[in-house]
């Protein structure tokens, strides 16, 4: 049986960190039913490659979800919400602050319904202060946590990433404050024994977190992290570097014995006994001469030659892959990182596996992406006991969508 068998959870959000919360979830054997607009569906369908009229990004995202599609701004609309609220354990929703609270179906509302329901609230900048009514996307986190100051080039302008770092990141982030809030309410030492829970987390703090001691360096020295390209102020060597076939590879010393046998294996062993070498901060101050002992080694050398070279010495390096690359990988392969699901539309499919291995209760990929209410009418009849006559009524009126009538 898998870990989450039996969570019944209610994914309400768009655009990514909340879906890719409930995704995780559900991947790991949660009941997750996707709401979306009857008629609009999750932006995510519009995003990005499509094959076929099917959106590939939601092939991945809506994976393992049933879909409902309701019209939660509507009144009849919010009391099948609310029905659906007694029956779940979850909610993930992203809507703005106090949006959920003019359709009357805010957490005093759920609560009252189900005083055991954790509600997890996904915003850029959380339910309060002077920001909170702003739209806020992975975007505006990635540039305001300081992630976007400190990356690329010295000379080149603050670099964002090409996909929704951020949003992955507090996607973890969610999952796991669920996780504390469902442990909390089955443990009798906890102040969330027995009770549900708001948890509002701001996309601009997770991606923060991970940074690094930088608020407490800036703190206690003053000192703002500069961009520094591939380089890390921490050790060195550590950056890219060109082999004579013309293939990148990664190389990291984070660890002292990793920089000596490096130094060793390039031939200058002569560095590791000058008193710089012992520090990695101190390395770092001379990068450009380590960098230029370890890259014209690695020039006069092929990729898979070099990539022999130092597993046989036990050093740290890495080819810079692409994603054809990744799919060709031995290592990715016998991991099964990759696996291939068949889809309605698109037939088998690839995409990534669950996150990792549990060998007592696997996740595991069932199905990818569904189409718009494509479980509408099962999840109206058989969970709430609603007839087909009054589901009916409900789609006549615009309130939900089924893939009936796509």
């Amino acid at each position: 049986m898998s870990a989450l068998a039996g969570l019944r959870v209610i994914d309400a959000a768009t655009l990514f960190a909340g879906p890719t919360a409930a995704t995780m979830l559900a991947d790991f054997g949660a009941d997750v039913i996707k709401i979306e607009h009857p008629t609009k569906g999750d932006p995510v369908r519009g995003h990005g490659y499509s094959k076929d009229g099917q959106s590939l990004w939601w092939a991945n995202i809506g994976r393992n979800k049933s879909t409902l599609a309701l019209n939660l701004g509507s009144a009849e609309g919010a009391q099948v919400f609310l029905n659906l609220i007694e029956q779940s354990d979850v909610l993930i929703e992203n809507f703005r602050p106090g949006t959920l609270e003019r359709w009357g179906i805010g957490p005093e509302q759920l609560h009252e319904r189900n005083p055991k329901l954790i509600i997890a609230r996904v915003t850029g900048f959380g339910q309060f202060g002077p920001y909170a009514h702003r739209a806020g996307f992975g975007t505006l986190a990635e540039s305001m946590s300081g992630f976007a100051t400190m990356t690329g080039e010295a000379d080149g302008p603050p670099t964002l990433p090409p996909f929704a770092l951020a949003d992955g990141i507090s996607a973890l982030a969610i999952s796991q404050a669920i996780m504390f809030a469902l442990f909390a309410q089955k443990n009798p030492d906890s102040e969330g024994f027995g009770k549900g829970q708001v948890i509002d987390l701001a996309i601009i703090e997770p991606i923060l977190a991970i940074l690094g001691p930088h608020a407490t360096v800036y703190d206690q020295l003053g000192v703002i992290p500069q961009r520094t390209g591939n380089r890390s102020v921490n050790n060195s060597p550590r950056n890219t570097y060109l082999t004579k076939d013309n293939k990148w590879l990664a190389v990291s010393t984070s660890a002292q014995s990793i920089a000596e046998r490096v130094m060793i294996l390039v031939g200058h062993p002569e560095v590791i006994n000058e008193p710089w070498f012992a520090e990695g901060s101190t390395r770092a101050q001379h990068a450009e001469l380590l960098d230029q002992y370890v890259g014209d080694w690695i020039a006069q050398r092929d990729a898979h030659d070099v990539v022999a070279q130092f597993e046989k010495a036990e050093a740290a390096v890495a080819p810079i892959y692409n994603i054809a690359d990744v799919m060709n990988d031995p290592q990715f392969q016998a991991l099964e990182t990759i696996i291939s699901i068949d889809d309605l539309v698109l037939g088998p499919v690839k995409m990534q596996n669950v996150l990792y291995r549990m060998d007592q209760t696997p996740g595991e990929v069932q199905w990818s992406g569904r189409s718009i209410g494509a479980d509408t009418r099962t999840i109206l009849t058989t969970r709430l006991g609603m007839s087909d006559e009054a589901v009916d009524s409900l789609l006549a009126k615009g309130v939900i969508g089924t893939s009936e009538n796509k």
